[in-house]
């Protein structure tokens, strides 16, 4: 069972640490690039942003984005802006989306998200735990993987391994951290593959953040993941 209540204090945090982070920056770090190919910090923030206000349609019954391409341009739109707006804009959106989360009463409600894609709407918190998380890694600005709270960590690699559980394109995969915990994932084919290694290097693999080199695999090659 999710507990969305608890989620929700863990987004606090993790957003105060983000917003504390970012503000450090000035207006010419902001538009430099991210680590995400293509976009720059000011892309980072501005789909935060966004986000919180389409985690809020998701609540209220409403499609997530109107559609792909406008969610595209509303982050082409808000990327370039100055610093103090887009803090502004990532700060005010999450707050709306905390006062959308503490006046919902329907959490255990089936609701839907991008491209068909469904969930219990208490899991709603974490998703965007995951979103606030992964992309303060993505601004570059000193965030790691290994800065990453460890029980975040646990349930990112959780939920991933059951995002690509029983993929067409990929064999059977164990996953192991050093502290002993084991995940299994893929499936689509026969072959089985173990990946080992440091927690934040499996989910920095599975998030699409790292390539995998300091992982140690045997029974095959590391797989090719597709993308999220």
């Amino acid at each position: 069972m999710n507990d969305h209540a608890h989620d929700l204090a863990l987004l606090s945090d993790a957003t105060d640490r983000l917003l504390a982070d970012a503000a450090a920056l000035d207006d010419d770090a902001v538009a430099l690039p991210s680590r995400l190919p293509g976009w720059s910090r000011g892309h980072v923030l501005a789909h935060l942003a966004r986000n919180g206000d389409a985690l809020q349609n998701v609540l209220a019954g409403r499609p997530m984005y109107v559609s792909a391409e406008g969610r595209d341009a509303d982050i082409e739109r808000d990327a370039p802006r100055p610093l103090d707006v887009q803090l502004d804009d990532v700060r005010t959106t999450a707050d709306g989306f905390r006062r959308a989360a503490e006046a919902y009463d329907d959490w255990s409600r089936t609701v839907e998200l991008r491209n068909g894609v469904t969930d219990a709407a208490s899991r709603i918190p974490f998703r965007r735990l995951i979103e606030i998380e992964l992309h303060h890694v993505d601004l570059g600005i000193g965030y790691e993987l290994e800065d990453l709270p460890e029980e975040f960590v646990q349930r990112e690699i959780e939920f991933l391994a059951d995002r690509f559980g029983r993929h067409a394109q990929l064999p059977s995969i164990g996953l192991k951290d050093r502290a002993g915990r084991v995940w299994t994932t893929g499936g689509g084919l026969e072959e089985h593959v173990s990946v080992e290694g440091a927690a934040p290097d499996l989910v920095g693999w599975l998030a699409g953040r790292r390539d995998g080199g300091a992982l140690t695999v045997t029974g095959g090659a590391l797989p090719v993941l597709p993308p999220l």
